[in-house]
């Protein structure tokens, strides 16, 4: 009876499948419908199973087909993954195209087979907007609630040049927590006059029902500004952080400072475009044990953005005059005898 007997096949991993076999059909073929134990105080015991090919009732999913099934886009769960892309593509500012992309729709596949991700229509013309009617209701509710508020505005140009005016406002809670939420960003095509601007403001207060909350206004010093406040009808306060900036630039243009700012410029720049001289730099900070820090050039509008430049100068300068002085620096870069002994000395 025993060499009739096959034991479990290797698939059948549990544990107690190593009492239990299975008889052997007449072509060799072993019969899973009869499952044998093989010892049981020495004898067999033959147990039937119900045969493989049962009926079932067709309206009954297989495992495989709840597996590979598509959730309906009106689901619970597809609704919240929907509401989870939708909140991702807002929050980190990328682009409604992101749906499209074979990496995210893998990565989204991977973790739900079943979600259906929607069109990049859908995103834009429903879902995104859907999210602004929720949010904007949400800070309506939180301004109402506000006793006072305060306004920032800023005219700036983005990189493709076109102008835009952002308009965010501030409030404290009850419980004493500064909150800023931005308004606003629209595309302004006009002339940014105080006339233009004003009307901009005048719009969004009432569209924010900021009317009854006196909203006193903030900007830089820019004459169109102070003119938009007093059209508008509000309080003007100058921002203290730029009448900061413009007293300092002016100490920053005394000559002796200006020719020192000037010396720095110089070979920081040279480390900008030069890959040579850069890599040149990363190998002496290794070589000093410097930090590996990159050099910094000040811009106009923060004065700090200075004191940050020549901060960071005098930490690399042993590794700057190394870099400058190497071999491979000189004999590749013809740009290196522009920069006098005093640039690199400072």
């Amino acid at each position: 009876m025993a060499e009739s007997i096959s034991p479990a096949p290797a698939a059948f991993r549990a544990e107690v499948w190593k009492y239990f076999g299975f008889h052997k059909g007449a072509s060799g073929d072993i019969d899973r419908n009869l499952v044998v134990l093989q010892t049981l105080y020495g004898k067999e015991i033959q147990l039937a199973l119900p045969e493989q090919q049962a009926k079932r009732d067709p309206s009954q999913l297989t495992l495989a087909q709840v597996q590979t099934q598509k959730l309906p886009a009106t689901s619970t769960r597809a609704t919240k993954i929907t509401q989870s892309v939708v909140y991702f593509i807002c929050k980190d500012m990328r682009p409604y195209s992101v749906v499209e992309n074979e990496g995210f729709r893998s990565m989204v596949q991977t973790l739900e087979p079943r979600y259906v991700i929607p069109s990049r229509q859908y995103i834009t013309d429903i879902a995104v907007p859907n999210l602004y009617k929720e949010v904007k209701t949400n800070v309506l509710e939180c301004l109402g609630l506000a006793e006072k508020v305060g306004l920032t505005c800023d005219a700036w140009t983005s990189r493709a040049t076109e102008s835009y005016v952002t308009i965010t406002v501030h409030h404290i809670t009850d419980e004493w927590k500064l909150e800023s939420c931005v308004l606003q960003t629209r595309a302004m095509y006009d002339s940014h006059t105080g006339e233009n601007i004003a009307a901009l403001l005048k719009e969004a207060v009432a569209e924010w029902q900021l009317d009854t909350k006196d909203p006193v206004l903030v900007t830089d010093n820019a004459a169109n500004m102070h003119v938009a406040a007093e059209l508008a009808g509000m309080s003007h306060i100058r921002c203290f952080a730029h009448s900061l900036n413009l007293a300092s630039q002016k100490a920053l243009k005394v000559p002796a400072v200006d020719r020192l700012l000037g010396r720095i410029r110089r070979v920081t720049a040279f480390f900008r475009r030069s890959t040579i001289a850069s890599h040149q730099l990363k190998q002496k900070q290794d070589l000093l044990k410097l930090p590996k820090h990159k050099l910094i050039t000040d811009v106009v509008t923060r004065w700090n953005s200075s004191y940050d430049m020549v901060d960071r100068f005098l930490e690399q300068q042993p590794a700057i005059c190394a870099a400058l002085l190497s071999t491979e620096v000189r004999r590749s870069e013809k740009d290196i005898f522009t920069l006098t002994e005093a640039d690199i000395t400072c």
